[in-house]
């Protein structure tokens, strides 16, 4: 009787009161109406979103949060790439080694050295932007839908934030894959079919809409904002960005899959002209400036990068708050994996540039930086001898032997100094160069390079300086990194309008931006501007800084820039002399490793398995 009277308290309840529950709030959770409406809790939501963008940095494509990963991570989330492609971890070095800037040494999570030797093939994964991409789209969508009828105050603003990484998600996808299914609706799981497996929209329509997006938030967004946040000249930067790669593949690409990849040939001096627009707006009414505030010019060039707040930053991502161990994930990895030794696993120099890359940095009289091999074995140098007269770019973004470094073991250079010898050539003429060698009392190894030698890997006699600040822990683990990084700077933006007015019959226009970059170098001025110098400046300010890979494709030279062998440099110290011999070493990647880039790799495979879940998609050509 008790358990049939219960049950009808129970249906009672149901059927009247108990209603009330179900009007109820939870309190577990915020919902939907509290977020929208709370300034607090949308602009967490919006951070949420900006951490969720990593490829703005270097092009990382994943996050690691925490031990396993991270929600975003759609595409992969093991160990390997929440390790080797994580904006925290690996993820921004990856294009350094498979562009002609640098050489992958070792000890890394990961690498791409088969991209490096064959390219990307069917159904490759690696540097993927697609089901992250999207997961990262629907959140965005979601909060540019629900926004919109937010009582906050400048909540148009938020949505043109959430508006700019969004078209900054869909610039990454159009520069690997060409055309992508444009989503900018949320989509329902019970939505028609078109809807949840849509076509892909052409390569034009893609950018178009990047460009569209980032015209009209130019004129929402704020022109000053705190560091971090997407403001007016963020998205002119990616709209001269975004349109100059356009106007590229117009220019030097062809058109294929019915119009699905490329542009019409005459759609290039339209897109020249808005990445000229956008970039002429920012140079004379942004409140920008070429950072040259430091009287030496080296350490000017690298303040760029160190220097919190420059005047030359337009928007950077913030990297603060406790390390990885620690507990944070809002740090990156840059100084651990490229600095010299000291280092917490005895390694660093995880990418070695190679010479030709070094060979890059003219001298300070304009003259080239082309050393005479033959010339150069003919006789021993000082590495002042060597290197004294080079553009300070040089010394900014490249560390070698003899390079100052705190707590570097520096043997025979002294203290706090690099030190790259291989080998010692005794007073009677012999070559001394066992990893446990030593020659009157010097290591026959200098310091930087014993476990190159243990582990018998070619090194280029180079390492990235760019970033690197000398007062970080290197000593700890991942994720240490505090610099900010530059995710545009009037740098770029300089040589972007260069480009654009030359390809728009502009040279003096062209002329006159190189040379500012030159000035502030602290290297001769030009005379006369063609596309080759142009390109070339461009190589040199814009080192290591995720650049190179994505220009060659876009200028579509990939193929042959990409497709050679590439040169190191061996020091060998004469004892007689305190100077080295230099020894140049051909081949440097191996023998068996010949550096390629096939034509296909212009874009991106989409993949069976993508395609499979959608039919709709049409593969790109090659795979």
């Amino acid at each position: 009787m008790k358990t049939k009277i219960k049950i009808a308290i129970i249906a009672l309840c149901i059927m009247t009161s108990c209603y009330d529950v179900l009007d109820q709030s939870p309190t577990d959770r915020y919902s939907d109406a509290v977020v929208w409406n709370d300034p607090y809790l949308l602009n967490a939501h919006l951070a949420e979103l900006y951490a969720n963008t990593p490829v703005m940095i270097q092009d990382a494509i994943a996050l690691m949060t925490s031990w396993d990963g991270a929600p975003m991570n759609r595409d992969d989330n093991s160990w390997g790439t929440i390790m080797g492609f994580s904006a925290q971890m690996e993820g921004t070095v990856r294009t350094l080694e498979i562009a002609d800037e640098a050489k992958y040494n070792f000890g890394a999570q990961a690498h791409l050295l088969g991209v490096k030797r064959n390219g990307i093939q069917s159904n490759g994964r690696e540097l993927e932007w697609w089901g992250n991409s999207y997961y990262t789209i629907r959140q965005l969508n979601n909060f540019i839908d629900n926004a919109a009828s937010s009582t906050i105050e400048n909540v148009e603003e938020r949505i043109a934030e959430a508006r700019f990484l969004r078209a900054f998600c869909y610039f990454a996808m159009a520069k690997r894959y060409g055309g992508v299914p444009l989503v900018t609706q949320v989509q329902e799981l019970d939505a028609d079919s078109t809807v949840l497996f849509p076509k892909r929209n052409t390569e034009k329509e893609v950018f178009d809409f990047i460009l569209k997006e980032t015209d009209e938030i130019s004129n929402i967004l704020p022109s000053v904002s705190e560091a971090g946040r997407a403001t007016k000249w963020a998205a002119l930067a990616l709209r001269s960005r975004a349109a100059l790669y356009a106007a590229s593949v117009a220019q030097f690409g062809t058109q294929q899959l019915n119009g699905l990849l490329g542009f019409s040939g005459g759609d290039a001096a339209y897109y020249y002209q808005i990445s000229y627009d956008a970039s002429k707006e920012i140079i004379t009414d942004g409140p920008f400036q070429l950072y040259n505030v430091d009287a030496d010019k080296v350490q000017n060039f690298k303040n760029i990068f160190l220097k919190k707040g420059n005047s030359e930053a337009i928007m950077v991502k913030q990297h603060s708050g406790p390390g990885f161990m620690d507990g944070g994930s809002n740090r990156w990895s840059w100084d651990m994996v490229e600095c010299p030794r000291p280092n917490v696993w005895g390694v660093g120099n995880y990418h070695g540039p190679y010479l030709e890359m070094v060979e890059e940095f003219e001298l300070v009289d304009g003259s080239s930086g082309v050393i005479d091999k033959e010339y150069a074995k003919s006789r021993l140098w000082t590495m002042d001898e060597l290197w004294g007269d080079r553009d300070p770019r040089f010394f900014a973004s490249v560390w070698t032997n003899g390079t100052s470094w705190p707590g570097a073991v520096g043997g025979v250079l002294g203290e706090n100094r690099i030190d790259m010898h291989n080998g010692i050539i005794s007073k009677e003429g012999a070559l001394i160069d066992g990893r446990y060698d030593s020659y009157e009392g010097v290591p026959a190894v200098g310091d930087q390079l014993v476990r190159f030698k243990e582990g018998n890997t070619p090194n280029t006699g180079f390492g990235v300086m760019k970033y690197l600040d000398p007062t970080a822990n290197n000593m700890n683990w991942f994720s240490e990194s505090t610099t900010d990084y530059l995710i545009f700077r009037l740098g770029e933006i300089l040589l972007n309008y260069a480009e654009a007015a030359f390809e728009l019959d502009q040279p003096g226009e062209a002329l006159d931006a190189v040379n500012q970059i030159r000035d502030r170098a602290g290297i001769a001025r030009l005379s006369s501007i063609d596309r080759e110098k142009i390109r070339h400046e461009r190589k040199v300010e814009l080192v290591f800084e995720n650049h190179r890979y994505w220009d060659l494709r876009r200028w579509r030279t990939a193929v042959e820039t990409l497709t050679r062998t590439y040169t190191g440099l061996r020091y060998i110290y004469d004892a007689a002399s305190g100077k080295y011999r230099l020894d140049f070493i051909d081949n440097i990647d191996g023998s068996n490793e010949t550096p390629t880039f096939p034509a296909k790799n212009y874009y991106f495979p989409i993949g069976q398995g993508r395609i499979a879940a959608n039919p709709n998609l049409v593969e790109n050509p090659g795979y």
